[in-house]
């Protein structure tokens, strides 16, 4: 009995096609590494706009606090009550109001 003769298929990658496989690893490893750079980028954005915010709010809350301790002091009965300890007598036509 003979031996049926077998035809091999040589299985050859040209330098084209690894260039082109080569070519696509290299683009998806580069478009992981954009999107884990630009992720992070924008976590830290994100996180420094929210302290900005925080402390925003903080500075509106003491400045609220200010003015109402300002709209306290230079009320009529405030005034009056100063004046009445120094020793002087509160007269309403001297008083000048500026306004802005």
């Amino acid at each position: 009995m003979k031996k049926k003769a077998t035809k091999k298929v040589n299985f050859r990658i040209t330098k084209g096609e690894k260039l082109m496989i080569f070519g696509c690893v290299f683009f998806v490893v580069f478009a992981l590494l954009v999107q884990v750079f630009c992720g992070a980028t924008t976590g830290n954005l994100s996180l420094t706009v929210e302290k900005l915010k925080y402390e925003i709010d903080n500075q509106e809350k003491k400045n609220e606090s200010l003015k109402m301790q300002v709209s306290e002091l230079t009320s009529y009965d405030k005034i009056k009550d100063v004046v009445k300890d120094m020793g002087l007598a509160y007269n309403n036509e001297n008083i000048i109001i500026i306004s802005k």
